[in-house]
């Protein structure tokens, strides 16, 4: 028989045993949510550093990079290249990019906008855009439609247009780029529809995108925007100061 002293002995013993389970638990909570968070935060920056979405230099970095390859032959007028702006004007101002890319999208309203108000419009700077189309087959049917609206001499309108769809949910391969798109935008900019139809349905271009990539990466493009200015390599969507300083340094008026 147990006396009255051996059960409180048990039932204090008891109860720090509880005690002790319960403050195990509560701070493996914690702990455990931490773990999960870490390795979520590991996921998040593999995704970002995979190149598809460039993350913004912090303001008061230099976002400016040193070209691989030879840089002046960045500048150099292709077959396919769609010039926006007048041809003779000093400043070459070449953009690789990805119809799905958000921080495209964002450079597109942002600073590209700026450019084209004051420097394309006066005839200081030049732009031409070239596929850097990695993100999936949504990136690769979207460079092609565009290089099908350059056939009828509808490059920059299709591409405004492309960048004006993608901006409405800025998503990577959820299925809005696509077939139905690409021939409403083509029906709203008047294009000849049965040639462009044929055009996109036999993926016409195929060759011409996987070469302006394989260009791209050579002269060491590995994210997108990326964006040279007179020869100066300069990553993601940076504000328009940024292009500004360097548009006026290749024209030579700073």
């Amino acid at each position: 028989m147990t006396n009255n002293n051996e059960v409180e002995i048990l039932k204090e013993e008891e109860r720090i045993l509880k005690e002790e389970h319960r403050t195990h638990r509560d701070w493996f909570l914690p702990a455990s949510i931490l773990t999960a968070a870490v390795l979520i935060s590991g996921s998040i920056i593999f995704l970002v550093l995979r190149g598809g979405i460039q993350p913004q230099v912090p303001s008061g970095n230099n976002p400016v990079a040193a070209p691989s390859g030879n840089s002046a032959d960045v500048s150099k007028i292709g077959d396919r290249d769609a010039i926006l702006g007048d041809p003779n004007a000093p400043v070459t101002v070449v953009e690789y990019a990805d119809f799905q890319c958000p921080f495209c999208e964002r450079f597109f309203t942002g600073a590209e906008a700026q450019i084209r108000d004051q420097y394309v419009k006066t005839s200081k700077a030049k732009l031409i855009y070239r596929d850097f189309a990695f993100l999936g087959t949504e990136s690769t049917a979207s460079a092609n439609a565009a290089e099908c609206a350059k056939d009828q001499g509808k490059f920059w309108a299709y591409h405004d247009a492309l960048y004006a769809a993608e901006g409405l949910d800025a998503k990577e391969n959820n299925g809005n780029l696509n077939r139905a798109l690409f021939l409403t935008l083509a029906k709203n900019l008047n294009l000849d529809i049965n040639t462009f139809t044929s055009c996109i349905d036999s993926n016409k271009y195929a060759d011409v995108v996987a070469k302006s990539v394989a260009d791209a990466q050579n002269f060491g493009v590995n994210s997108t925007p990326t964006i040279f200015v007179g020869g100066q390599k300069i990553l993601g969507a940076q504000p328009f100061s940024v292009f500004q300083a360097a548009i006026d340094q290749a024209a030579g008026t700073k």
